[in-house]
């Protein structure tokens, strides 16, 4: 049974256990609701949880521990002679996988007898023949150990999933017993329920900080295990950027990080004085109705894919740059630019600045203007010395957005900037940024063993300190401002 039907039918089990429990409740006192503690809705409700909430959590831990115990107890099964020169163990467990998944196509088809293939009896160039018609190629360096593995595997992960079933059911089904069970007209019901709903909210709000912290953790240790295997020295400080897989890699993060700030500054300079006067224009001098239209116009943007954007920049932008400002000023002949991709990345955030910096003038209480106006300054001075210091904390946060949104953009600077790891001042040259060599550092048949993959996770966690510290000046400002507007 899959784990999708077997969610269905849990959810199934608790809507039935939602009504006969509410049932039982109008049953035990002949319909008069007054003589329940709790609502008929209430046990109902209780009933519900009792089924539904202990079954998913046991699905959720069950799923997330068996690959580990069937990758642990099948990864034992391979051998050094198992792992063909230039591959390694993980490269091998993942044909095992493949190959398990293949099987299961294979038995589905009636390609193979099921009671030959448990029992090790089918031929293994038969096999090999059978995987083939289901798409799942195999080079000749696969060992029949291997597929012994890949047998094992399948078995494991078979008996797994109808335990799960099993245990999953059995617990659903006791649930929903103990929940009848439990229906009397004292039965503090609706307690019962709100508590469920309290730890709901909390585990709720619990997530995003567990989410920082697994990711954190998985930066953090992977980080740990590169600097093991290639010197913090030459990341920090060399200036080249040259990953071979085969060995002698420069993986110096400055070209890096250099492209991008550089594009990343170029963004900024592009949205955040559009932006803001955008901002500025629409909230102290546009009419109801210009409002009404413009605003949704600049929004707009946010709306745009990426990828739009990208194709933008390598079609338009890059070789109206090329041609009147590149070549004609001796400064290259490419394309693809730190200046395309920051241009066309500063109108992407536009709105990020736009919008946010509007909903924050328009925050400002009216007796800041009124008082201003009263004094005799003029609007503009109004705007300057009064608006903009009362809203700057939250324009802050606005540009501290558009800004992340800028380090981590990818299709742009792929299709924009080019992929070359430089250091030079020269704007119309191609370069690169940290996203897109994460990557590509990631991209294809990659283990995750060598420095070569392993820096993607060191470049992550430089990623995730710079914008740490962005968001620790930010929080300086607002808290400084704040204290005086308020």
């Amino acid at each position: 049974m899959s784990n999708g039907i077997l969610f269905l039918l849990v959810l199934v089990l608790a809507a039935i256990a939602w009504i006969l429990a509410r049932r039982r409740a109008l049953a035990s006192v002949d319909g008069d609701i007054k003589k329940l503690h709790s609502l008929p809705g209430h046990h109902g409700q209780t009933a519900f949880l009792l089924t539904a909430v202990p079954a998913l959590a046991l699905m959720a831990v069950w799923l997330l521990a068996q690959p580990l115990l069937i990758e642990s107890r099948v990864g034992a099964m391979i051998t050094a002679s198992d792992v063909p020169e230039g591959s390694s163990h993980g490269l091998v467990m993942a044909d095992v996988r493949r190959i398990s998944d293949g099987l299961d196509l294979v038995v589905a088809r009636g390609g193979i007898d099921e009671g030959a293939l448990d029992g090790m009896r089918a031929d293994v160039t038969d096999v090999r023949s059978r995987l083939a018609e289901v798409g799942v190629a195999l080079g000749s360096n696969v060992s029949n150990n291997v597929f012994a593995a890949a047998k094992a595997y399948r078995g494991m992960a078979g008996a797994g999933q109808l335990g799960l079933t099993v245990v999953a059911l059995g617990l659903a089904i006791a649930g929903l017993a103990y929940s009848l069970m439990q229906v009397k007209p004292e039965f503090r019901a609706r307690n019962v329920s709100e508590r469920f709903v309290i730890a709901l909210l909390i585990a709720s709000s619990l997530i995003a900080i567990l989410t920082t912290l697994g990711i954190v953790a998985s930066l953090l240790f992977e980080s740990i295990h590169f600097f093991r295997l290639y010197p913090a020295s030459k990341f920090f400080f060399s200036t080249i950027w040259n990953p071979q897989f085969r060995g002698g890699s420069d993986l110096g993060i400055w070209p890096l990080l250099w492209g991008t700030l550089y594009v990343s500054l170029i963004a900024l300079i592009v949205a955040v004085p559009v932006g803001l006067m955008s901002a500025i224009y629409l909230s102290e001098y546009a009419s109801k109705s210009m409002r009404a239209w413009v605003k949704p116009a600049i929004e707009i943007l946010a709306g745009i894919p990426t990828i739009v954007y990208g194709l933008f920049a390598l079609i338009t932008v890059g070789p109206l740059l090329r041609d009147y400002f590149a070549q004609p000023l001796g400064l290259g002949s490419s394309s693809s630019s730190v200046m395309t991709a920051g241009l066309v990345m500063g109108i992407m955030v536009i709105p990020f600045v736009s919008s946010l910096s509007d909903d924050i003038i328009n925050a400002v209480p009216q007796s800041l203007r009124d008082g201003s106006l009263g004094l005799g300054a003029t609007p503009s001075e109004t705007v300057r010395q009064v608006v903009l210091p009362a809203a700057l904390p939250g324009i802050v946060g606005a540009i501290l957005l558009a800004a992340s949104r800028a380090i981590g953009e990818t299709m742009i600077v792929v299709m924009g900037a080019g992929a070359a790891a430089k250091l030079s001042l020269n704007p119309f040259e191609a370069m690169t940024t940290v996203t897109v060599k994460i990557v590509s550092q990631l991209t294809g048949d990659t283990e995750f063993a060598s420095p070569e993959t392993l820096v993607a996770f060191a470049l992550g966690l430089t990623l995730f300190v710079m914008t740490l510290a962005l968001n620790i000046f930010a929080l300086y400002i607002v808290r400084k401002y704040r204290e005086q507007y308020e």
